[in-house]
Order: C-alpha cells, then structure tokens, then sequence
C-alpha cells in the first residue's frame, strides 16, 4: 500500500506543482543493463612443442598457424604469440627455467610483409584476435654483449608487431645484477628508455609482466625484475616520463605475483588510484599463486636461501639441472595456478594466499582506468603438474581454464553494471560492504 501524503500547506489544495519533486513525481532516469566483457587470450608458451621442432624450424610461421586453430579449439579470443630466441641462440637454457618458454615467433629469419598476410589470414580464418607480442627477458642484463643482443633481438619483435597491426609488446625490465636497485633506476634510464623511445617510433606501447624472477639467477637476490610492485612502476613510470616516454610504460598485471609477495589485488588496485596511478595497468594475465603454508613456515616469503642444490663446490653450478634449483627461493612456498585449477579457498584469500578472481576482476573494474571491452585477460598456463606436452591430454585442461575466467569476467561484468549503474540511476543502495583493500 501507498503512504499516505500530508498536505503541503504551500500549495493551494495540497497539490504540488509539477516542478517540485518527491517521491511520487521526481524523474529517474533508467539505466540499462549493458555489462562489459574483456577479450580472454591464451598465451601460447602454454604448449611450447605444439608443433613438431623438425617441422617449425624450416616452416616457423607453421607453429604460429597451428596455435592459431588449437586456441580456436580452446575457444579463445584472441592469442598473446609467445616470442624468445631459438633454443639454439638462448643465453639462458631453456631447462634451466622454471616456466614454459616458447619461440612460436621464430625471428631468426625477418618476419615481413609476407610472413605477417599468412600470419592474419589464419587469425582471420580463425575468427581470432592477437592481443600483442610476448618477449620475455632480461633487458637489463650486466654483460652489454648480452644485452645488446638481447635489445636487438627486442627491436625485431618491436617491428614484427607494427606488421601484425598489435599495438602492445608485453615483457620484463630485468636487472642489472652487479648494481644495488637505486643503480638500476640509472641502468633502467640508460639502457631501457631508448627502448621505449624506439616503441614510441612505431606507435607501440611496452606492458611490463610484474614477476620478480626470483630464481633467474643463482645469486641470492628475490628481486631479479625491478618491476616487480606498484612502488617501482611509479618511480620507473615518472623516468619515463621525463624523457617523454611515459604514454609507452604500462603494466601487464599478473596477480599470482602480487600473491607471491603477500599481497592482493585490490589493494594494490587502490593504492594506484590513491597515488594517480591507476591507468598504469593495461592488460592481464591471469595466473594465480597458490602458498604453501609449511613452505611459509620453514623458510619465509623469501624462499629457501640455503642448501637449493645451484651451487657446487662453493660456486654457482654451470649445469642447467643445478641452476633449475635457483627457483626454490619461490616454489618451496608456492606454485603457480592455472585458473579453475585450485580448490575454492575462502580463507586463502583472506590470507592473500591465493586469487580470488570474481573479486579481482570487480575490482579491475571499480578502481582502475580501463577500456574494457579492449582489455585483454591473457591465460598464462604454468601450473607445474599440469604442464602437459601432449595436445590432446592438455586441450580439455585450457578449455576448462579458459571457459572459467570468461564466466568469471562475465559475473564481476554483471554485478558492476548492476551495483554501479543500474541501481544508482533509480537512486536504489547497493548492500553491505565486500571485500576492502588493505585488510587481510
């Protein structure tokens, strides 16, 4: 039943005139319920050997062909193409690493005009988008022979991206390992800079993974990435903009990192917005850390520090299954999530222990600056046991992934446009509280 209303004594018989407002005749204006969904990629190091070595290596745009259909069989939107140098070429090798590296962009011979039509006219078959290029490494390695190979190499898959039409190459900063972190901000405007003034030239923007690489070397150092925390983004985003770079400096978030280091997404999202910052983030991977609480027990978040196995006889090992062991500073307390893959843990995510995704993905809407629709949530698959080298065992397992997050999205897209423009537009609350940043 209606409330009774009282007379207004103003107004001659009690009525009220047209432009007086209460809540009989005030208009609401009615919003739609129009929620906005991201693009949901796969990475395609997720099966390095997808496509026999023997035959890539003398037809390399094959394995991109071959991504392209399996990622269409995974019903993904789009693929991030994983690019590294060939096995033969690596500095670091490839079993001396803790994640899956992939050369599905084979750049030893000039990817051109004729490389990239074959490349789009399978995406284009395919119904399939590319989000952007891959490239992974240290950029800031010590030895400049290195790193200047490693810098060209970078440009190549620069000028590889202009011809595929993506406007975003995703990688690490790195570390100069000889020098204290306040000198690698001098290594960072030195060496990576130029870098980033040669992506502005081809209207590219640089989108930074945020992983500490704790076991990249076999030194004692947990922070082998300077672009590992909030902290560091902006202190490297204000060099960048000094030297005019600052539009090309954007972070690719990955939140199993974040976990790594006891932290959880939607603080970190908040502390952006706070300082200014939260257009900083312009992509996703999604890959989630899980902890293990005896590992946390037994050695800490800085991981095992003694006895790993990396160094014999007082000196780091040169074997690449000694060096492998420089990862327990991470993996004696974590191990990398395959999203949908870890069991639905309310207490670890109060204990930042592990994602909660439905919230990280509501809060990717609530407290940065994004296109949505353009943004893209990556899945990165590094779930040790089920790094699977076989297409048809591991097919089912991405697709289980992948179908996860895309209803996840589709969820936090459905409850941001009711809580935060449809209920708002008729002046309607929304309950309670959620998740707040800073508490754990």
């Amino acid at each position: 039943m209606l409330p009774v209303r009282e007379a207004d004594p103003r107004v001659a018989g009690g009525r009220a005139e047209p432009s007086q407002t209460d809540e009989y005749n005030r208009t609401v204006t009615v919003r739609a319920f129009e929620p906005k969904f991201m693009k949901v990629g796969v990475l395609t190091a997720a099966l390095q050997e997808l496509t026999p070595r023997d035959v890539r290596d003398t037809d390399p745009d094959r394995a991109i062909e071959d991504w392209i259909q399996f990622a269409r069989e995974l019903g993904a939107d789009t693929i991030q193409l994983s690019a590294a140098p060939h096995p033969t070429e690596a500095d670091v090798p490839p079993a001396a690493m803790l994640d899956p590296v992939a050369n599905t962009l084979d750049l030893r011979r000039p990817f051109d005009a004729a490389r990239a039509r074959r490349v789009g006219q399978a995406l284009g078959a395919a119904g399939l988008g590319l989000s952007d290029i891959g490239y992974f490494d240290n950029m800031l390695h010590e030895n400049p022979a290195i790193r200047s190979k490693k810098h060209a190499f970078m440009l190549r898959v620069f000028d590889a991206a202009v011809l595929l039409g993506v406007d975003a190459v995703c990688g690490f900063v790195g570390r100069n390992q000889s020098h204290s972190m306040d000198e690698n901000l001098h290594d960072f405007e030195d060496h990576f800079v130029p870098l980033l003034k040669e992506a502005r030239t081809r209207g590219l923007i640089y989108r930074v993974e945020p992983c500490p690489m704790p076991g990249w070397t076999t030194g004692d150092s947990f922070h082998n990435n300077i672009a590992y925390t909030p902290g560091t983004w902006i202190a490297l985003h204000r060099m960048c903009e000094k030297h005019g770079v600052g539009d090309q400096f954007r972070i690719h978030y990955d939140p199993s990192h974040a976990i790594l280091m006891g932290q959880d997404s939607r603080s970190i999202f908040q502390y952006l917005r706070e300082t200014g910052y939260h257009f900083l983030i312009g992509g996703f991977h999604v890959k989630g850390q899980v902890i293990n609480g005896r590992g946390v027990a037994a050695w800490g978040y800085g991981g095992q520090t003694i006895e790993r196995g990396d160094w014999k006889n007082g000196r780091p090992s040169t074997r690449s299954d000694d060096q492998l062991n420089a990862w327990k500073k991470q993996t004696v307390l974590a191990e990398h999530e395959l999203p949908g893959t870890a069991r639905h843990d309310p207490l670890a995510y109060l204990q930042n222990r592990t994602v909660d995704w439905l919230d990280h993905q509501l809060a990717a809407r609530e407290l940065l600056e994004l296109d949505v629709a353009n943004t893209h949530l990556v899945v990165e698959h590094e779930y040790p046991k089920a790094r699977i080298q076989d297409r048809e065992r591991l097919k089912p397992i991405l697709q289980g992934s992948i179908a996860f997050i895309r209803r996840i999205d589709e969820a936090a897209a459905c409850m941001y446009a009711l809580q935060h423009e449809v209920l708002p537009a008729q002046d309607v609350p929304t309950q309670g509280t959620g998740r707040e940043p800073y508490r754990s």
